[in-house]
């Protein structure tokens, strides 16, 4: 009954980049796990799995098959994505579960090709007879070989959307969903805003740093204040030079600019090297050159 049911499950095709996060889900899987099992031995000494690294890695990834592709038909990160393997070499459009031979073989090309892989590296790295020279020559090609083909298979994935992986091509296997996929109501206007005001702080930040805001602030300050709209005493104090332009204090070793402003030393140099346009707040005159105030204010002037 539950086969009949299964045979009548239409078959539904699997977006490339859906098979594409599915590896990539796969192979987080697997270093969690062998992450996790590695930190049960840090109280051991070290290099304690180094020997038995490639067998302990393929009784793990044996027991991910077992619990995974024999009793699901799909990995890990199928299963999330709601993918499935289908039997391709089935001639009906109706969902075929894998055999029981497609399963074999796939453990034997993934779990036994990866375990045959790191172990004859460790067992043909020290020889020195020439036999197991050419051994290990024939295993490099035969593996470059292998590598090409997977990039031969890959690029034939980009172009169908079929076969992920090589394996996959040899047995005969596809990705289908387990269920009808329904059209998704994604509203774009939260994106929309992000999107527009990142876009805004982006050109703020390669703004601001072009702006003197120094200049900006002076040129605003003597747009706004005058000199004809200074109140009377204002007028006095700036025609017997007894308040800075910048601060609004008194004068500390006064000089001018060339207008009939004066400055504390500090305060012009200071704006100056800032700003080498530096303009009068007052009156909007260049620095046409910094000199000291030919005569002396002399502090009893300041209570007059």
């Amino acid at each position: 009954m539950a086969s009949s049911i299964g045979n009548e499950k239409s078959v539904n095709p699997v977006l490339r980049i859906s098979q594409l996060d599915a590896l990539e889900l796969n192979k987080a899987l697997e270093q969690l796990v062998w992450s996790q099992f590695t930190s049960c031995f840090h109280g051991f000494k070290p290099g304690v799995l180094a020997h038995l690294e490639p067998e302990v890695k393929a009784f793990l990834w044996l027991i991910l098959w077992r619990f995974t592709i024999y009793s699901k038909n799909a990995t890990v990160g199928q299963a999330i994505l709601n993918i499935q393997y289908k039997n391709n070499l089935s001639q009906t459009e109706k969902y075929q579960p894998l055999s029981k031979h497609q399963k074999l073989w796939y453990l034997i090309f993934t779990v036994g090709g990866r375990w045959l892989e790191e172990r004859c590296y460790d067992l043909f790295s020290n020889r020195q007879l020439q036999s197991f020279r050419k051994i290990k020559r024939y295993i490099n090609f035969g593996a470059g070989l292998l590598k090409l083909c997977e990039l031969l298979n890959f690029l034939i994935f980009l172009q169908k959307g079929t076969f992920a992986t090589l394996t996959e091509r040899i047995l005969g296997i596809r990705s289908v969903f387990c269920k009808p996929q329904s059209v998704r109501q994604v509203g774009f206007e939260y994106m929309n805003r992000e999107l527009l005001w990142h876009g805004f702080a982006e050109f703020l930040i390669y703004l601001l740093p072009l702006i003197n805001v120094q200049k900006l602030k002076l040129k605003i300050s003597s747009w706004c204040l005058p000199i004809a709209g200074l109140s009377n005493s204002e007028n006095a104090l700036a025609t017997h030079c007894k308040e800075c332009s910048l601060c609004g204090e008194w004068p500390t070793m006064p000089h001018t600019i060339g207008c009939s402003h004066v400055f504390c030393y500090y305060c012009i140099k200071s704006n100056y090297l800032f700003d080498m346009y530096f303009t009068c707040p007052k009156c909007g005159s260049e620095v046409h050159s910094l000199q000291p105030l030919k005569y002396k204010i002399e502090m009893t002037e300041l209570h007059a």
